[in-house]
Formats: C-alpha cells, sequence, structure tokens
C-alpha cells in the first residue's frame, strides 16, 4: 500500500487533475504520512514483541553482569588468597634462608674449630715425637759412648796392666770394701 502511494505513475496523476483518486506527489507531506503509518503499525504489532526481545535482552544482560561481577569477585578472593600464600612462601623462604645462612656459619665455626684442636694435637704428638726421638738418640748415644768407652778402658787396662799390678788393684779393692 505505501509503494503505491508512492510510487505513482503518470497516468495516476492525470487522473487527479480530473477530479479522480490520485497520488499526492508532495514528498514532505507524504512521507510525514507514510512514516507515521509505519510508526503507528509497528508500535501496534510490535509492541508486545518488541517489549519482549527487549526485557529478554536486558534479563540477559543483567544476568552477565551478575555473573561477571561473581567470577570477579571469585577472582579477587583467590587472588587474595594466592597472594596470602605467596607472601608466606616468601617469609618461609626467608627464614630458610636465614636457617641455612645460620646453620653454614655454625658448621664454618665448628670446622675452624675442629681444625685448629687438630692442628693442636699434631703439634703436641710431633713435639712428643721429636722428644720421644731425641731421648731415643741421647740414650743410644750413651750407651754408644759407654761401650767404645769400655772397650778403650778394656783395651788400656790389658796392654797397661800386668800381673803384679792386677794383684796390686785387686788387693786394694779388698781393703777398700773392708776385708
Amino acid at each position: 500500500m505505501l509503494t503505491f502511494i508512492l510510487l505513482g505513475t503518470a497516468e495516476a496523476a492525470a487522473e487527479a487533475a480530473e477530479g479522480g483518486f490520485g497520488i499526492n506527489f508532495d514528498i514532505l507531506e507524504t512521507n510525514l504520512i507514510n512514516l507515521s503509518i509505519v510508526i503507528g503499525v509497528v508500535v501496534y504489532f510490535g509492541r508486545g514483541f518488541l517489549g519482549n526481545v527487549l526485557s529478554d535482552r536486558r534479563s540477559k544482560i543483567e544476568e552477565a553482569i551478575t555473573e561477571a561481577e561473581q567470577r570477579l569477585k571469585t577472582a579477587q578472593e583467590s587472588l587474595a588468597d594466592w597472594q596470602q600464600k605467596l607472601a608466606q612462601a616468601q617469609a618461609e623462604a626467608d627464614k630458610i634462608r636465614r636457617r641455612a645462612e645460620e646453620d653454614a656459619k655454625a658448621a664454618r665455626e665448628a670446622i675452624l674449630a675442629q681444625a685448629t684442636k687438630d692442628i693442636e694435637r699434631l703439634r703436641e704428638s710431633a713435639g712428643q715425637d721429636m722428644e720421644t726421638a731425641r731421648e731415643r738418640a741421647i740414650a743410644e748415644l750413651r750407651s754408644r759412648v759407654t761401650a767404645m768407652a769400655l772397650q778403650q778402658v778394656e783395651s788400656q787396662l790389658r796392654s797397661e796392666l800386668d800381673e803384679g799390678r792386677q794383684q796390686q788393684l785387686v788387693d786394694r779393692s779388698i781393703a777398700l770394701l773392708g776385708g
């Protein structure tokens, strides 16, 4: 019907001029009439449909917003939990690192103390070994000197003592002993 009103022909215009039914070629007037008819039809027939579509669309948007807000809240809670766990893990790592440093320092000091004791013990042992070796050397030297002295004395006595002198020496020793 609208197309008929807008798309008139020259014949229709001629009929309208003779006093019959015709098409109005005034564009402003016909557009306003056509537009008001279209809006009226859309409002009348589309009110319920358009209202339902818009209300469904609105409820879906509201659901999506609510769901997005819920996911945001859950994500924020999860983020807070993970941040707290991260802070705890970092605190635990710092505590473990400090404890390891203290243990390493204590172990170093214990090793140094043990090394000092071992060095001291080795020095004492070396000193004792040297003293023992010295005493052994002195004792061996004394025994050799004594043996050499006895040999020399024996050889001197054999060469210098004859029978008469031996008798004199025995007699004098007996006299000294009290006999």
